[in-house]
């Protein structure tokens, strides 16, 4: 370990950083090798970079933004309902469709002890979200005859509880060899001064990279080769909270087929021009998402002839991949954003500073940045009532109540 320890000093000199060693005698033989492992893993020089980036506020006057096309559920024919539908249902009885569910958080904002997957969302049956979205898998591995492979990401948090739980549930009846899980990678925090933050056990203060690491973690886990292994060629991507997510839609796939296209993605008709939630668009002559933080009132009230909002396509982050556009993702890092957030951390005396106010920096990779490295991109408008039930909020708006009423609604439950 001196060895070791030797190395991550001269990492730390090397990058201003030696003030994350402070407490190190006071941690445990198992604790002192884990900080040195992060330290030597860390890639310092990357973390210098993405700190210069929060003195610099993105510009995004300059970007060309355009309205993106999309393809209206409810207006295909009969016949190009029957023709996608049929594209896509010999994909997924063939066994090469994989769904990705995004499980990394905990349900600490819906006051839910425990990873926000195993919260029971209120119904008679007493189902966890895990276990509706169990439920959708099942349903089309039994119609369609073909086990579908289900990969959950998890973070360090919340790994050991999330596998723990689907044990005790005996997998909700589908086979434990469809499951593999793994976990998203993290980056550290940073104060306003450029120095990474120490938690409260005097290791490395680090937070989850984002919904946009999926594709690095999918590759560094592994994942990538095991589906290729597997003659998966298209993946469905989501997040764990939409508990009338369509994980398994021929639909989708098949339009993309037919549309040439190696990315797919599900949109909602846009509330009000003022509803919070990034849109779908061309920036710079390709597939996108623009934030509701960056979109121009007057961009956002624009409607075309019909009275439609011509920026109304909302991403609901229902999107589908082939395995080639993931892979080549996953070789490139996308760009970081920096939220500005209250982290607990570390003083310099060895006591747990809680901060007023924000104090640190917090970058993530945003998955919509990858749409953006293919020429075009297959968009699908779906229904609210029948395909987004989030379930984010304690109360009001994505609340477990609204979830739970729009789940009732659709399965005809009383």
């Amino acid at each position: 370990m001196e060895e070791k320890l030797l190395a991550a000093k001269q990492m730390l000199e090397k990058y201003g950083q030696e003030h994350l060693l402070k407490f190190y005698d006071k941690l445990t033989d198992e604790k002192k090798n884990e900080l040195l492992n992060t330290i030597l893993t860390t890639d310092f020089k990357q973390m210098q970079e993405l700190y210069e980036s929060t003195k610099i506020k993105p510009q995004f006057d300059n970007a060309k933004v355009e309205p993106i096309d999309h393809t209206t559920k409810e207006e295909l024919s009969k016949e190009e309902l029957e023709k996608y539908t049929s594209i896509g249902e010999e994909v997924i009885k063939k066994g090469k469709l994989a769904v990705v569910t995004m499980a990394g958080g905990q349900g600490t904002r819906l006051g839910h002890n425990g990873p926000k997957g195993t919260y029971d969302l209120g119904l008679e049956s007493h189902k966890s979200i895990f276990e509706i979205l169990c439920d959708t898998i099942k349903e089309a591995s039994q119609k369609y005859d073909a086990i579908i492979p289900w990969y959950i990401m998890t973070s360090d948090a919340n790994n050991k509880d999330t596998i723990e739980f689907f044990e005790k549930n005996e997998y909700f009846g589908y086979p434990k060899s469809a499951f593999s899980f793994f976990i998203q990678g993290k980056l550290p925090m940073i104060d306003t001064n450029g120095k990474i933050l120490l938690d409260e056990d005097g290791m490395m203060k680090q937070a989850a990279d984002g919904h946009g690491g999926i594709f690095e973690a999918m590759r560094k886990n592994g994942v990538l080769y095991d589906m290729k292994e597997k003659g998966i060629e298209w993946v469905y991507i989501g997040g764990v909270d939409n508990v009338l997510a369509k994980m398994v839609d021929p639909v989708l796939t098949g339009l993309a087929i037919s549309q040439n296209s190696l990315m797919a993605g599900k949109s909602l008709v846009k509330a009000n021009p003022e509803e919070k939630v990034g849109v779908f668009c061309i920036k710079d002559g390709r597939p996108n998402v623009i934030e509701y933080t960056e979109i121009s009132k007057e961009l956002a009230e624009m409607t075309d002839e019909k009275g439609e909002l011509i920026y109304g396509e909302s991403h609901i982050l229902c999107n589908e991949f082939n395995i080639a556009a993931l892979e080549k993702i996953s070789q490139n890092k996308l760009p970081y954003h920096v939220a500005f957030k209250k982290a607990n951390y570390l003083g310099p005396e060895g006591k747990v500073i809680v901060p007023t106010e924000p104090n640190a920096f917090k970058f993530e990779a945003f998955i919509f940045d990858a749409f953006s490295t293919v020429d075009k991109m297959t968009i699908l408008r779906v229904k609210r009532e029948e395909e987004f039930a989030p379930v984010k909020n304690a109360e009001g708006v994505d609340s477990p109540e609204t979830a739970r009423a729009l789940y009732k609604a659709y399965h005809h439950i009383n």
